[in-house]
């Protein structure tokens, strides 16, 4: 059995899998590891953004999402009555699909099984040690060696603890009811519910497979229950009767638990050589349906940055970058969450009366998209103060997300996205006078970035007075040249 590897991943979830398959798209060599003997049965994250379905359509792999999932067009906020926005972003994807997280792992084992990447399973990593060399992993199946390790390993990461990487934050004070249930009588509308009263919280979502949807209770009377004690579909269905006044006809029911507000954060994203990745490196409560995007982003930021090192196109120092660019994206996730936690889960008449004020103020445009941004992952742009800019204009800079536009290459019609689905460099000229090339990255060969002159096919707002710009593997802007 091959023992060693370039990059060894521990952790075969969504985020694991999608690093894996970065890694073996530029030719390094992978393998993930995982206790587990098959993929999960429990559905714990339900929601894809927008800017995570570009992320999967610069690989061309996304419409096996798209024919599973259903498109919900606007997304709630803290359980506020006015929901977020997505239709004034340049995108394909302006909307939020509901797709159960046994889909999502599904399509990215294929991917990964696809690429030819080893998946380890029962073999479960129990010590860590690094030398300064190399990585030695033990596992339940023996030992293992890596230049590189990544722990995508969950909430309970034993590649963190073993790091000695501090997960600073908040244990859980708030206790929530989650249940995947079928409803007789679901909501009118077929979207999302949401309430907040002087009597508890009430969220429902449809699944996405026609038939289930996820219900959300906190009962303001059993908001401190253990997380431990078992749920039954006969509490879920008192507590959404006590709150909204409706049981919707609860019965058959997929899963059943509980979980709490428990919010934490890294304190740093790589140690020499050992890198974390979505809940090893950040938890918090599931408002807005974030933590599985916000992780594969991180493993998509991650992917072509150590694919680059592990084949010396680029300097070990370039992966100092991922704390530096994904950990704030972390934090903002720590704070919206707590605030949306604060939010939906205080019941007393203040907060209901803050909650009303919120309603007014999200109304507001610029607030609603300044918010929707966030969720979304639309706003994310690296190298600026805040990780979130301006909402407007949207003029494409340095560090921003380059949106998927049609174009005619050599006088045949293709995409942006389509140009970058082999993970490279991309040099886009949108004009014919020669382009200067002084913007790369010193240590950037520019042998391997793909050069391509083009035209749009429609009028792109982002695009609009560009000459030319240098697109990163991960679909951002590296830095742009103007008309």
């Amino acid at each position: 059995m091959k023992t060693s590897y370039d990059v060894l991943v521990c952790g075969a979830g969504p985020v694991g899998l999608w690093l894996a398959c970065e890694l073996k798209l530029a030719q390094v060599d992978v393998a993930v590891l995982d206790r587990r003997p098959t993929r999960t049965t429990e559905s714990r994250a339900l929601a894809i953004h927008g800017r995570t379905l570009e992320m999967f359509g610069l690989r061309g792999y996304v419409e096996d999402f798209l024919a599973a999932g259903q498109k919900i067009p606007l997304m709630e906020y803290g359980a506020l009555d006015t929901r977020l926005e997505f239709s004034s972003f340049e995108s394909r994807f302006p909307f939020t699909l509901f797709l159960r997280q046994t889909k999502t792992e599904e399509f990215l084992e294929k991917r990964a099984l696809a690429l030819g990447v080893p998946l380890l399973r029962e073999t479960e990593v129990t010590q860590v040690k690094e030398d300064g060399a190399e990585v030695q992993v033990t596992t339940s199946q023996g030992q293992f060696s890596a230049a590189w390790l990544a722990g995508a390993d969950g909430a309970r990461s034993l590649v963190r603890h073993q790091a000695a990487i501090n997960f600073d934050g908040f244990d859980g004070r708030v206790t929530a009811m989650l249940g995947d249930v079928v409803l007789a009588k679901p909501p009118e509308g077929g979207g999302v519910l949401s309430m907040v009263t002087s009597r508890g919280a009430l969220m429902m979502s449809p699944l996405g497979d026609g038939a289930h949807h996820r219900v959300i209770a906190i009962d303001a009377e059993r908001s401190s229950v253990p997380k431990e004690t078992p749920l039954t579909v006969a509490e879920l269905a008192s507590a959404a009767l006590k709150i909204s006044g409706k049981d919707y006809g609860m019965g058959e029911t997929s899963w059943l638990s509980r979980f709490t507000d428990a919010t934490r954060l890294a304190s740093a994203y790589r140690k020499g050589r050992i890198l974390l990745a979505g809940d090893a490196a950040h938890i918090h409560a599931p408002m807005g349906g974030q933590g599985l995007n916000v992780g594969l982003q991180d493993a998509m930021n991650l992917g072509w940055k150590l694919a680059m090192v592990v084949k010396k196109q680029a300097p070990e120092s370039l992966l100092n970058t991922y704390h530096s660019e994904r950990r704030p994206v972390g934090q903002m996730l720590f704070d919206n969450t707590l605030a949306q936690v604060a939010l939906a889960t205080n019941f007393t008449p203040p907060n209901l009366s803050l909650r009303n004020t919120m309603n007014d103020i999200l109304s507001f445009p610029d607030v609603n998209r300044r918010l929707a941004s966030e969720i979304s992952g639309f706003g994310i742009a690296y190298g600026y103060d805040s990780v979130v800019p301006e909402t407007l204009p949207m003029h494409l800079a340095s560090g921003k997300r380059v949106p998927d536009v049609d174009l005619i290459v050599e006088n045949q019609l293709a995409t942006l996205y389509g140009c970058l689905e082999k993970g490279e460099w991309v040099h886009l000229a949108l004009s014919s006078k020669e382009q200067d090339v002084s913007e790369f990255p010193d240590w950037l060969d520019p042998h391997i970035v793909k050069h391509i002159t083009a035209g749009c096919v429609n009028d792109s707002p982002s695009l609009a007075g560009i000459s030319s710009v240098l697109i990163r593997p991960d679909g951002y802007a590296h830095s742009v040249t103007m008309i």
